[in-house]
């Protein structure tokens, strides 16, 4: 039995050193040098060097003066990245119905004039209910909410969308997108 118990726990203490402190180790060291913006969590920086988000999880905006993220489907609080997922209500699911209506009740509310057809993503989570962006028509849809209650030319918040539509990535993977925390970062700056 001695024979036995002496070399399993010299192993087991041997592969938790190597995958428990070596490998993860080696990662971290090299992810910190190679990907140093993405490893610390691509955060945002306002001007004082504080952090005022990151560039890979969205942000609850409600002011009618920014544009409006995608909705979350994290728990207990929005966009909690501890908690990503979607929130598995099916298509025929009465709760998302409801969600999705309440949502749509609140665009139409807070910009009465709009009858334009409102963007999916606009209402709906995303799968990992943490996205930062949204499709540039949701943008699209949003500008005149917030040129009105900036008191700025339409045009001139347009122009912002536009040079904030990020193209698909590699030129093939995904769709154009529009990060929303940095969209509203450069109209604050505008000032």
């Amino acid at each position: 039995m001695q024979t036995l118990i002496r070399p399993a726990v010299s192993l087991f203490i041997l592969l938790s050193l190597i995958t428990g402190v070596l490998y993860p180790g080696i990662v971290t060291l090299l992810a910190q040098v190679a990907f140093p913006i993405e490893a610390n969590g691509s955060l945002i920086r306002d001007d004082q060097g504080t952090v005022v988000g990151s560039a890979l999880i969205g942000q609850s905006f409600t002011d009618p003066k920014y544009f409006w993220s995608r909705p979350s489907a994290t728990a207990p609080y929005a966009y909690n990245g501890g908690a990503s997922g979607g929130s598995n209500l099916g298509p025929s699911n009465p709760a998302l119905k409801a969600a999705v209506m309440a949502r749509i009740d609140a665009l139409r509310r807070s910009d009465p004039g709009n009858e334009g057809r409102i963007p999916v993503d606009l209402v709906t989570a995303s799968g990992s209910g943490l996205d930062p962006h949204i499709s540039p028509a949701a943008a699209d849809y949003q500008v005149g909410r917030v040129a009105r209650a900036r008191k700025l030319p339409k045009a001139k918040v347009e122009e912002l969308v536009q040079a904030h539509t990020e193209a698909r990535t590699f030129g093939v993977l995904g769709e154009p997108r529009v990060n929303v925390l940095q969209l509203n970062r450069a109209l604050d700056a505008l000032r």
